[in-house]
């Protein structure tokens, strides 16, 4: 007599209660709250190893510079690199830290002064009464403290965390195989040399942006230095500082670097406040369409609008620290999205493993 194989009929599902629903709706809605929150510290930290990437990255390039020169040992090179470093830096804060920091007091006690008389003068024109009108109005005042509370909260926060980046690039210089080797083994075989190339196109990409920026920022505060002391504006070396290191965020970097020291032009006249405007637009046109490109070469171009949207979010997101390290991370993202997802429907597109990212914007 033949079995019956008949599969036996499904258990009718059972309803679950409206209380149950709710607490189901609950848990789900708590689950994606908790998620979003450890996103936002974990991406916080993800950002910190970047930057610390990047501090190894440099120490890299200044040992692999030594060894081709002098030929020495490896490990040799890597430790004049890194305690070069740290010597040289020591030496200038040492040299210049008295100069600068009575520039930094004359600049603080000079600006607030500076800047009023600028809203007397610009007041007395129509136009100009109603832009101050505007922005002293109280809820764009509002506005404007709480953003400025925001950023500069962040920013606190960025200079907290440069004690644990620097070490986090001293340990990556240190034995940079072991992290390399410890991100492979996460793959699959069929897909360890992938992830090899991903490694290898991100070390080059961030290799070139931190050669291009670095020689960008010594050049602009050389151009900046020299020119505000021909011109006769005070505090010259504070404000070419300040241009070296905010030309670390692009488009945005630039503008706000020009603000004080046009600011302080004026306190002369008006003639001298329009030929160091044009020091410094013609300092960042030379250096950001000139000389960085020249310098980055072998790069894929990051459109300007592409690079701009990136630094908003990272802004709202991590603040100071994510503007500045907006353009390394869309460069990563590019490589991801061009290994894993490009090349697979694009497959007879001639091969990239030698190029880098640029950025195409004009700072």
């Amino acid at each position: 007599m033949a079995q019956n194989t008949t599969p036996p009929a499904p258990r009718p599902r059972k309803e679950l209660t409206y209380i149950e629903k709710v607490w189901h709706t609950v848990a789900i809605v708590a689950l994606l709250v908790v998620s979003i929150l450890i996103a936002r510290v974990a991406f916080n930290v993800l950002l910190m190893i970047l930057a610390g990437s990047l501090i190894a990255v440099y120490f890299h390039g200044l040992g692999d510079m030594i060894e081709r020169n002098t030929k020495w040992n490896r490990k040799v090179c890597m430790t004049i690199s890194v305690a070069g470093s740290f010597i040289i830096l020591g030496t200038l804060l040492w040299f210049m830290g008295t100069t600068i920091q009575g520039q930094i007091a004359a600049l603080s006690d000079t600006l607030p002064e500076t800047i009023n008389n600028f809203k007397t003068k610009f007041g007395s024109t129509p136009l100009g009464a109603k832009v101050l009108e505007y922005f002293t109005q109280d809820d764009n005042s509002d506005k404007m403290m709480s953003t400025a509370r925001s950023f500069f909260s962040t920013s606190f926060g960025v200079l907290g965390n440069i004690y644990i980046i620097m070490f986090l690039g001293i340990f990556f210089s240190t034995h940079p195989s072991l992290y390399k080797d410890g991100i492979v083994k996460l793959f699959p075989p069929q897909n360890k040399p992938m992830a090899r190339k991903v490694i290898n196109r991100t070390s080059q990409a961030l290799k070139g942006w931190l050669k291009g920026m670095m020689l960008s920022m010594v050049l602009i505060f050389v151009m900046i230095a020299s020119g505000l002391w021909i011109i006769g504006i005070p505090v010259a070396l504070v404000l070419a500082l300040l241009t070296a290191l905010l030309k670390l965020i692009p488009n945005f970097g630039s503008l706000a670097a020009m603000i004080p020291g046009v600011l302080l032009a004026l306190t002369k006249d008006l003639n001298t406040a329009i030929i160091t405007a044009l020091l410094y637009t013609i300092s960042q046109t030379i250096v950001s369409n000139i000389v960085t490109p020249l310098i980055q070469k072998k790069m894929i171009n990051i459109p300007p609008a592409l690079t701009i949207i990136s630094q908003v979010i990272m802004g709202v997101l991590s603040g100071v620290l994510g503007i500045i390290l907006a353009v390394p991370l869309l460069s990563i993202i590019i490589i991801l999205v061009d290994e894993i997802y490009v090349k697979k429907i694009n497959p007879d597109e001639p091969d990239d493993d030698e190029v880098g990212v640029r950025t195409a914007n004009a700072d």
